[in-house]
């Protein structure tokens, strides 16, 4: 698998990443095994978690499955913090260098390659959340850090402050979602990022799920809109203007003789400014699918045509 760096910094990641948010949840620990397994046997190194992803047992899942399965050196392990188990964001120091030290616990490690803040809080002044940054790295615990679901003026701000004065870290990726059926970032987020050489990570690059095509014929059952606990995620992409989008990537993948999966994949991929996507699977079948679409690049024409059946839905500029 090709590697791309992070943004401006020297940090290579696979140009995919393997999400865990399921993990613990609607993925057992022996499904787990298996996707990590198939991840790192195609090149992979980006993987993806957070301290809330099912009240941290992916975390717990991902830490075993580090001494058990593959070679905790040869990978670059991400989580996240400042969304308390309540849903409630608290981005103070205090919270984060706290929630920091409970993940490495739950990952047995002494440090992760890239931690991210999971979500702005207004409620805290961003010098503070920043600050606890730059302590993180200092004292050993992260190599580097990112954002993740940052608004645009948000990136800029963030990223302008830790290059204001020397001994700041500065932010080297954001994660955001971006698939064919949300381009909003397009507007100010994917700018604000390059401009200030932040790397994208593409959180949902499958519109959660809906760009494989499994929904056109209803709601499978096992399938996340089928699932209490994921079903309003997933709904908002089952209307009439994401099912058209959804046809077209079909009628693409069926002229390039792939999958769907496929086709989306590689578009939000080759998007400027993306570094990587990161592919949330249930099931290793599922990303062994999401690991082939390292071998397309997709021809001018379909991007073109992907680009303005999508663009009504996503209204970006």
């Amino acid at each position: 698998m090709e590697e791309r760096h992070l943004g401006r910094s020297g940090l290579s990641v696979s140009r995919l990443g393997l999400g865990t948010m399921t993990w613990g949840q609607d993925t057992d620990p022996d499904e787990a095994a298996a996707q990590l397994r198939a991840f790192v046997d195609a090149g992979g190194t980006l993987v993806d978690t957070a301290d809330v992803y099912a009240d941290g047992r992916s975390e717990r899942i991902l830490g075993h499955l580090l001494h058990e399965v593959a070679d905790r050196d040869g990978l670059v392990i991400a989580t996240k913090a400042a969304i308390r188990s309540n849903g409630r964001y608290d981005a103070s120091r205090r919270h984060l260098l706290a929630a920091l030290d409970d993940s490495l616990e739950r990952l047995g490690l002494e440090y992760v390659d890239l931690w991210q803040l999971h979500a702005y809080d207004p409620s805290t002044p961003l010098e503070e959340t920043l600050s606890a940054l730059d302590e993180a790295v200092a004292s050993g615990r992260t190599r580097y850090v990112g954002v993740s679901n940052y608004a645009g003026w948000q990136i800029a701000k963030a990223g302008a402050w830790q290059r204001a004065w020397p001994g700041r870290e500065p932010i080297i990726s954001a994660q955001l979602e971006y698939s064919l059926l949300s381009r909003d970032v397009e507007r100010e987020a994917a700018p604000a990022a390059q401009d200030a050489g932040i790397g994208l990570l593409a959180s949902s690059p499958l519109g959660r799920g809906v760009l494989t095509g499994k929904y056109r014929g209803g709601i499978p059952a096992g399938s996340r809109a089928a699932a209490p606990h994921f079903a309003d995620f997933v709904q908002p992409y089952l209307d009439e203007e994401c099912a058209r989008i959804v046809e077209s990537v079909v009628t693409a993948a069926e002229g390039l003789g792939v999958t769907p999966l496929s086709v989306a994949l590689a578009w939000v991929r080759d998007r400027p400014g993306v570094t990587a996507p990161i592919v949330g699977a249930r099931t290793a079948a599922q990303l062994g699918q999401a690991l082939l679409s390292e071998d397309l690049t997709l021809p001018q024409e379909i991007r073109a045509a992907l680009d303005d059946v999508s663009d009504m839905t996503s209204g970006s500029a």
